[in-house]
């Protein structure tokens, strides 16, 4: 199963926030671990009978703890409110990375392993990935050589995750229109006047001989991407179901919580953690959306964060939708391009932020939104 980082709100107020960030997340796991590589085996059956510590992506049976407050295994599920990647309790059937599924045990998870495959494993990244850190860390922000450097660890993950199958774009008359259907896989077609159409298409025999032959000249590797963002979720996983602080929101590579971390976790090597703020207070309504109070210097400031609206809003106004049934109508510029005109119209477009229960269910007590619980799901279904 290749899924991203786990973003989850757990709490949605708080006061004496601690924000941490890791350090260049993807590229420490590419320098520290083994990913997938070499020879794949199919199996079927239970693999850790014949070998404890096979290395590989397993479908297996999963049943999470009923008790666990922040669940550390994710899958893709619809809702109700659309298919979205929540970390659940109850059982499902899953695709998982090994070293996903040892970590998980660690937390009180049962595995039945149906089937996978197995892997070799080497670590092929390490020196790469060391020198454009040191390299990094020698300049200043505004140099190239940081900026460069910068670019190719955090483009470096994203490149063994494309898409396999590459769509091309060509501008036919319309009477051609139907060779292309015949002939290919039309995922567009746009309209540009004068007889003309611009569309977006595969080659459906390019897909097949890829399929049969096993080949990629892509240099594209879905087993590499989704090891390296499962290592992720594992090394933040340490940060969930700690006793030593409560956790009130969590991103890719981020944490939010009312205790400061020790010491010996925080550093500007890779992987460590950097403190980003102290906040007074705190507000969280859902994943990507939140903010908080601080204190510069004597002057009381505030930070919002709403994915998908570019403006700042009000801190004040965020945390008022705490109260149930509340919500904030906002308005912002969206800029639409229309390829047979040839031209950018602007225009106004509503934006309504609510709490919503994507990812964790709400809970209210006297009409304040207080805390959030997992979804409970069993037989492709989420219980109540």
């Amino acid at each position: 199963m290749y899924i991203g980082g786990s973003t989850d709100m757990f709490k949605p107020f708080g006061k004496n926030i601690f924000s941490y960030d890791v350090n260049s997340l993807y590229a420490y796991i590419m320098n520290k671990f083994d990913m997938p590589v070499g020879n794949i085996k199919f199996f079927e059956g239970n693999i850790l009978k014949i070998n404890p510590k096979a290395f590989g992506f397993f479908e297996c049976k999963i049943t999470a703890p009923k008790n666990i407050k922040h669940p550390i295994l994710q899958i893709k599920f619809n809702t109700g409110n659309g298919l979205r990647t929540i970390s659940p309790v109850g059982t499902w059937i899953g695709t998982y990375f090994s070293e996903e599924i040892y970590n998980a045990m660690k937390f009180g998870y049962k595995f039945e392993i149906l089937r996978g495959y197995t892997f070799d494993k080497k670590n092929i990244f390490c020196e790469y990935i060391t020198e454009l850190y040191q390299i990094k860390k020698a300049s200043n922000k505004d140099e190239p050589l940081y900026l460069i450097s910068k670019l190719l660890m955090n483009s470096l993950y994203g490149r063994f995750g494309m898409n396999e199958i590459l769509i091309n774009n060509s501008i036919i008359d319309e009477i051609k229109l139907q060779y292309y259907n015949d002939n290919f896989s039309i995922s567009e077609i746009i309209p540009l006047k004068n007889n003309k159409l611009l569309i977006s298409y595969f080659d459906i025999n390019e897909l097949e001989n890829i399929m049969l032959t096993y080949k990629s000249y892509s240099n594209i590797s879905i087993g590499i991407a989704s090891a390296i963002s499962a290592y992720a979720r594992i090394h933040m996983s340490q940060f969930k179901n700690n006793s030593k602080y409560n956790l009130f929101y969590t991103d890719t590579d981020s944490i939010f919580i009312d205790k400061p971390l020790s010491a010996n976790l925080i550093s500007k090597d890779l992987g460590k953690m950097k403190l980003e703020n102290n906040f007074i207070e705190a507000t969280f309504i859902s994943p990507k959306v939140y903010g908080g109070l601080y204190n510069d210097n004597n002057q009381l400031k505030s930070i919002t964060k709403v994915k998908g609206y570019k403006n700042k809003i009000d801190y004040y106004d965020l945390k008022s939708l705490l109260n149930k049934d509340n919500s904030l109508s906002l308005n912002q510029e969206k800029w639409f391009k229309n390829l047979s005109e040839g031209n950018i119209s602007i225009k106004d477009q509503l934006y309504t932020l609510i709490p919503t229960e994507n990812k964790r269910q709400l809970i209210y007590n006297n009409n304040k939104l207080i805390e959030t619980k997992p979804f409970i799901i069993k037989d492709d279904k989420i219980q109540e």
